[in-house]
């Protein structure tokens, strides 16, 4: 019976969690649009792909790549 004085606050505090960052959720927009996401993968993606990183190619900008600050 004494577990029970426990856990009833610690499911309390879980649901208001959830229901916060429900509400966080709502308030920021991540249910507006529910159709567009699921019709992104449907488009042509006309972009050719980037060039594959050659060996030795420093990109990073750094110029001395055996250096390390």
């Amino acid at each position: 019976m004494a577990i029970l004085l426990m856990l009833i606050p610690i499911s309390l505090v879980l649901l208001g969690a959830a229901v916060g960052a429900f509400v966080w959720a709502v308030k920021r927009g991540q249910f507006d649009d529910l159709d567009t996401p699921a019709l992104d993968i449907l488009e042509d993606n006309d972009r050719p792909a980037p060039p594959p990183v050659q060996a030795g190619d420093d990109r990073s900008g750094s110029a001395d790549p055996a250096r390390e600050d």
